[in-house]
């Protein structure tokens, strides 16, 4: 897949996956990778810019497997943006098929 696609998308997948239930880093590398593939090592800047916009909150919990997990938890104004963003991306998605298809001028 373009890397270009990829980078579009990412913020999107990482809002919406954090929107159904608080993940860890590897845990959204994992499932964003059974739909398409991104590099472990894309996910992390991403995730600390988006706490920095105030979009996520932390928080760390003990794990079974190791040591604690970092969780990020998607916040009232994270949710307003993803909303915002699944908006632009269905209008924007419709485009692209309407002209792909050619039907629309």
């Amino acid at each position: 897949m373009n890397v270009q696609f990829k980078k579009g998308v990412l913020e999107l997948c990482v809002l919406v996956l954090t929107s159904q239930k608080d993940r860890y880093g590897y845990e959204l590398v994992e499932q964003i990778s059974q739909k398409f593939a991104i590099a472990e090592g894309t996910i992390y800047p991403l995730l600390r810019r988006l706490a920095a916009e105030g979009l996520f909150s932390t928080y760390l919990s003990e794990s079974g497997e190791g040591p604690p997990r970092k969780y990020y938890k998607i916040t009232d104004e994270g949710r307003r943006v993803m909303n915002d963003m699944i908006e632009e991306w269905n209008a924007f998605a419709i485009g692209v098929q309407e002209i792909i298809g050619g039907g629309s001028d």
